[in-house]
């Protein structure tokens, strides 16, 4: 059976860009939901998230040279949420072709044909997401200096000098940069892996001429991301609910995107 779910038809066939409008973010947002509702994965990323969350943030408390990186940690998992997201494009897709779907198939991915060029494209998100942190590491001592801070009270007042009000700009543009590459790179590509026979060049070739036929409504989709990753992560419970429901959508996003 799972030789036939990916034998999908057309699969072969030279990929076009469609144009969207913002109403395409929110339709595909409700489809994303009705796939999360229809096969529930809120423990699945329960389990997966939040100990990691609570190993960084415990680590933070401890004091030591990871404190003042918390913040572009925690944020920094988005970039490679698109690798965390490919059970949830897998689930869509099966279905999309009509097969009944549980959060066991959220494991269906590593069956598919394309899994080794997904695991290299997957390696150069984790690539990103190091030079990024390296990247923050780097502002704040150019800021801040060579010393880090021993409490998180001492970072909170490092923070609300005049060089910690220009560390959070910096940063937080600096990390939109980052964000919006992996945009680009990963909206198409890693949907696209799963639904066709393509390389990760041609897949990652696709996303960016999707970015730049769609650049505004692509960054309008950023910024819908950014938003309720951040809702999630402040009220907690949420995320396991906003993560799933983004990693369906994205798959819904992918079909009207590439045709």
């Amino acid at each position: 059976m799972a030789r036939t779910a990916y034998a999908a038809p057309g699969a072969a066939a030279q990929p076009r860009i469609n144009r969207i409008a913002p109403a395409d973010l929110w339709l595909s947002l409700r489809q994303g939901w009705a796939d999360f509702m229809a096969a529930p994965t809120q423990i699945f990323f329960l389990c997966l998230v939040y100990p990691v969350f609570g190993l960084v943030l415990a680590r933070a408390a401890a004091g030591g040279a990871l404190l003042p990186l918390v913040w572009p940690l925690l944020t920094g998992f988005a970039l490679v949420g698109p690798v965390a997201a490919l059970g949830l494009y897998e689930m869509s897709r099966r279905r999309e072709l009509g097969f009944a779907v549980t959060w066991r198939d959220m494991f269906g991915v590593l069956r598919s044909p394309a899994v080794v060029g997904i695991l290299l494209l997957g390696l150069a998100l984790v690539a990103i997401l190091v030079v990024w942190l390296g990247a923050a590491r780097l502002l704040y001592h150019g800021l801040m200096g060579p010393e880090v801070p021993a409490t998180i009270a001492a970072l909170r007042d490092q923070l609300l000098t005049r060089e910690g009000l220009m560390l959070a700009v910096l940063g937080h543009l600096m990390g939109a940069g980052f964000a919006l590459l992996v945009l680009a790179v990963s909206v198409v590509s890693f949907p696209m892996m799963l639904d066709r026979e393509v390389s990760p060049g041609e897949a990652v070739q696709t996303s960016l001429a999707a970015f730049c036929a769609n650049p505004f409504v692509l960054t309008l989709w950023g910024v819908v991301v950014a938003v309720l990753l951040f809702v999630g992560m402040a009220t907690l419970v949420g995320l396991a609910v906003a993560l799933p429901v983004l990693g369906h959508a994205t798959w819904h996003l992918y079909r009207r995107l590439v045709f």
